[in-house]
């Protein structure tokens, strides 16, 4: 038996190899072409609407990707404001950093034998370091600026030319599976949108933890900073950190302890954990009726090939996989491993699995 399987494990495991190389080679190309397509598909319901009540089909695709620019501009606002406000709180928290900043350094000198000389001459090492990384910064920025030029381009062309693409595929399947066809593109458009929803729902319970971690500790504006924060997650890494910097500093100026900021710290960092490990794979899985096992494979996958937009992007790729493997008979295996098991089986099926293993 192992010699029969021996083969076509073999042949698995040259597909996924050569899958994940073009991934990752391809990652320029496929990032904004996925992140337009995911987003085409969001805005299709909208385009089809807008069409069926009269409106050209380019005037339809202007107006979702114009309610598109509006919230990633709202977004962007609230990122501004945010540095502005941290901004004018500069002065103030530097001229209270520095006695503690001081007393750190004299704490290292008398304990650990550290010289004053030696640790100014690292800062001044890290400083210089962050200055000559300001040229991989600004490259990344291009990249990123360029991807987002990319994003509508792609998102226009997939909405326009959205039949040609079912055609497509219709002619690259099966005719044996043409009849699942428009089933598995439209549950796919529905797992999409379950997947945003589900999203929207993380957003709501981080934004709930971090103000109830904020109220505790007495920090000013904690429910707005809690939300703010929340929301500003969609901007992977930097927006968690820029968003933080603000109650951070709120609650260094406003206390009297170095607890307190310490605190705000702890109660992000630990929501954050939760957000990762708990909350984002059991609510965004359970609206793509995706196994926690495959979510946190695909969010590691994703992490591995193209970085956060691998985390945030395969997500949607394992719920429709899903789909396609509960429409084709040979993929079963698979959506054995992809499938979410919410309902355990009853004794009676149970015993009839048993007394049909005892029969063969």
């Amino acid at each position: 038996m192992n010699l029969k399987l021996r083969p076509s494990i073999l042949k698995y495991l040259q597909i996924i190899f050569f899958a994940g190389m073009l991934l990752y080679f391809g990652r320029a190309l496929f990032i904004p072409l996925f992140y337009g397509l995911f987003i085409a598909i969001v805005l299709y319901p909208v385009c089809k609407w807008l069409e069926q009540h009269g409106l050209s089909r380019s005037l339809a695709i202007a107006i979702g990707l114009i309610i598109v620019a509006i919230l990633f501009a709202v977004i962007i606002t609230l990122l501004v404001l945010e540095v502005n406000a941290f901004r004018r709180d500069i002065p103030e928290l530097k001229t209270k950093l520095e006695p503690a900043l001081i007393q750190f350094q004299l704490w290292l000198e008398d304990n650990f034998g550290i010289p004053l000389t030696s640790q100014q001459a690292w800062w001044k090492r890290t400083l210089d370091g962050l200055s000559n990384n300001t040229r991989v910064v600004l490259i990344g920025t291009a990249n990123t600026l360029f991807m987002l030029f990319l994003v509508p381009v792609f998102t226009a062309l997939f909405l326009y030319n959205r039949h040609n693409f079912a055609l497509f595929f219709e002619r690259l399947s099966n005719e044996e599976h043409n009849n699942s066809l428009q089933v598995i593109l439209q549950r796919s458009i529905q797992t999409y949108f379950n997947f945003i929803k589900g999203m929207i729902m993380v957003y709501i319970i981080v934004g709930t933890l971090n103000s109830i971690g904020l109220l505790a500790l007495g920090i000013k504006h904690a429910i707005l900073f809690g939300f703010l924060t929340a929301i500003m997650t969609i901007i992977p890494y930097i927006g968690i950190f820029v968003s933080a910097l603000l109650p951070i500093s709120v609650a260094w100026i406003t206390k009297d302890s170095i607890w307190y900021p310490l605190g705000v710290v702890a109660v992000f960092a630990f929501v954050q954990y939760l957000e990762a490990n708990v909350i984002f794979p059991r609510i965004v899985a359970s609206q793509l009726k995706v196994s926690t096992w495959a979510t946190l494979v695909a969010i590691l996958a994703g992490g591995i090939l193209w970085g956060v937009s691998g985390m945030i992007l395969f997500i949607p790729f394992v719920g429709m996989l899903k789909i396609i493997t509960d429409h084709v008979p040979g993929w079963a295996p698979l959506n054995s491993l992809l499938e979410r098991n919410e309902k355990r089986p009853s004794r009676q099926t149970v015993r009839t699995r048993q007394a049909a293993r005892l029969i063969k």
